[in-house]
């Protein structure tokens, strides 16, 4: 016995070490948000397509810095009740929200539009 924990395997070849392996090749960044013209529109996006089937809301066009988009997507994610994330400058909220974001958003002094889906 050489001490190795390999119970049974049908190949017939050496198990090559983690280190021998190689590393996995960096995770896709996710799909695409869509593009939306910078005309101080925000919109409210339904977005199914490469996640699995899950919908998601994609909020585009919001004015302001990484910093602001944060607290913003913070605040959207407690008021809807949802989980979410900001990728780019894009804030993605999990589920169709856009009924519920849009009353919300324009009483923040935003001007929404709903787009897609």
């Amino acid at each position: 016995m050489s001490g190795s924990r390999l119970v049974y395997s049908t190949d017939g070849g050496r198990v090559p070490a983690a280190s021998e392996r190689g590393s996995r090749p960096p995770a896709p960044a996710g799909p695409p948000v869509p593009a939306a013209p910078n005309d101080g529109w925000v919109r409210l996006w339904r977005v199914k397509g490469g996640r699995g089937g899950k919908v998601v809301t994609v909020i585009t066009g919001v004015p302001g810095g990484p910093d602001s988009l944060e607290s913003l997507a913070l605040e959207l994610r407690r008021f809807a009740g949802a989980g979410g994330k900001v990728r780019g400058s894009a804030i993605e909220l999990q589920g169709d929200q856009r009924e519920r974001l849009q009353p919300k958003l324009a009483a923040m002094g935003f001007r929404v539009k709903l787009a897609g889906g």
